[in-house]
């Protein structure tokens, strides 16, 4: 099973491990590690490095981070390029992380990089597109709509 690593600023990474255990109950190989204000990138490095030794249990690691380019990201692509089996993706959502949680034991370090990504993308919507989505019943059409 892949080992999975929240990471981003602030409270961002807690704030999603927490949601998730909520909905879907606590997880094998599952932390999350914040990057608050003051903290600086090498006391960062060290604590994602303690928690790839915590998670990885051979299959290889995820780190999901909040921004593309931010001191989560960045630090967890040093650990991808020193390390083997370490993927890094940014952007983060709650959907994308329960979704990915549940497959992950069934799928490798690659396949699982791109089925996130695409399940990110498709996960993003609105209340109007949606409702595009739904053809209209005989009611909405009689009362004018």
């Amino acid at each position: 099973m892949l080992g999975i690593i929240l990471t981003g600023h602030g409270s961002f990474a807690t704030g999603l491990y927490e949601a998730a255990v909520q909905i879907i109950g606590r997880q094998p190989q599952f932390t999350a590690i914040n990057f608050p204000d003051g903290m600086s990138s090498e006391e960062l490095q060290q604590q994602l490095t303690k928690a790839v030794k915590e998670c990885d249990k051979g299959d290889g690691v995820i780190f999901f981070t909040d921004i593309l380019g931010g001191s989560p990201f960045r630090q967890a692509a040093i650990l991808s390029y020193e390390l083997n089996n370490i993927e890094v993706i940014s952007g983060t959502n709650l959907p994308m992380l329960l979704e990915m949680l549940l497959e992950r034991d069934q799928l490798d370090i690659q396949n699982f990089r791109l089925q996130a990504i695409d399940f990110a993308k498709s996960g993003i919507t609105s209340l109007w597109h949606e409702n595009q989505k739904k053809p209209l019943n005989k009611e909405e059409c009689s009362d004018g709509i």
